[in-house]
């Protein structure tokens, strides 16, 4: 298990080079600098004065060479400075990281909550009215798209009922828990809804190809049925594939939080890495889009692991010959 850690460990901190690098490259690309902006704010800035704070930066050397430059800063901590909010970076990203964590967390645990029991029910009984009703949920969850029905909610919640808040993460005097909770709740909804959907339509699918396997048939003929065959003997092999779903949906579930949170104005990471980009503010985007690809890996390490202790003939322990 330490080796199969440690070669992942060394696979993901390459991952993570390639994807600074490209993210880099696609950052640097893109057109007007801050040095460029900072000559359309100040007409009074000359092109020498806007060479020499080129020069300052670094902005002048090639691409590779200034990326190798923030690799060096980077693995000794220093992230940069945020242009946005003149503080560093990481600090930027520390609050609005548990915003985001709150909002995806939440999302998470209550899509699984939703559709892991529907699924399961709906593959134990084919063709009924339960399982028509969860392939509908599961295909709108899947189709809608994530602005649109943030728009609906907070047309329905906000603006006809009054019930909760269209935007924003707490009350202009901080609030409470309970504050906080009420403009957490479209987001959350939202989120949740559109995870949901397809996860019940990935449990629905595993349980009933694993529902037609010979050990199912076996473990009937021994007389096993009723909940112990669903849980203790079909859950278990049909969350395999689940499992690798869920952690790929990881990333996706990142990107959703991105658009979910522009669309209520929640100040989470993802609304951060929209700011960042329409502002400019190379450093703390590119601080946001590594900690998202190093959240996939992460996901993904997380699911390896759940298949060891899902399947007992998974392991990954050194075998000696």
């Amino acid at each position: 298990m330490t080796a199969f850690l440690v070669r992942r460990a060394a696979e993901s901190l390459l991952v993570l080079l390639a994807v600074s690098f490209v993210i880099y490259a696609l950052i640097g690309l893109m057109p007007g600098d801050p040095i460029d902006l900072m000559l359309q704010a100040d007409p009074s800035l000359t092109s020498a004065d806007a060479a020499r704070l080129k020069a300052l930066q670094g902005l002048d050397r090639p691409l590779v060479e200034r990326w190798l430059a923030w690799l060096w800063r980077a693995a000794q901590g220093d992230f940069g400075y945020s242009r946005l909010y003149s503080v560093p970076a990481v600090a930027v990203l520390g609050g609005r990281l548990v915003n985001t964590l709150m909002l995806m967390g939440s999302s998470f645990v209550l899509a699984l909550i939703v559709a892991v029991p529907a699924g399961v029910w709906a593959a134990a009984r084919p063709g009924s009215v339960f399982d028509r009703l969860t392939n509908l949920v599961a295909f709108a969850g899947f189709s809608v798209p994530a602005f649109w029905l943030g728009m609906l909610l907070i047309i329905l919640f906000a603006v006809r009922l009054g019930w909760l808040p269209a935007g924003g993460t707490a009350s202009l005097d901080g609030g409470g828990p309970l504050d906080r909770a009420r403009y957490l709740a479209l987001p959350v909804l939202t989120l949740t809804l559109l995870t949901a959907g397809t996860f019940l339509r990935f449990v629905r699918a595993a349980m009933q190809e694993t529902l037609r396997e010979p050990f199912i048939r076996t473990a009937r003929a021994l007389g096993v049925g009723g909940c112990r065959l669903l849980l203790r003997h079909a859950l278990p092999h049909a969350m395999l594939p689940v499992i690798t779903m869920i952690a790929l949906s990881f990333g996706s579930l990142f990107s959703g939080a991105l658009v979910v949170e522009t669309t209520f104005a929640y100040l989470g990471v993802g609304k951060l890495i929209f700011d960042a980009i329409l502002g400019s503010d190379f450093n703390l985007a590119l601080l946001a889009l590594m900690l998202a690809t190093l959240v996939t890996l992460l996901s993904n390490l997380a699911a390896d692991l759940a298949y060891a202790w899902l399947d007992p003939r998974i392991s990954y322990a050194e075998r000696r010959h």
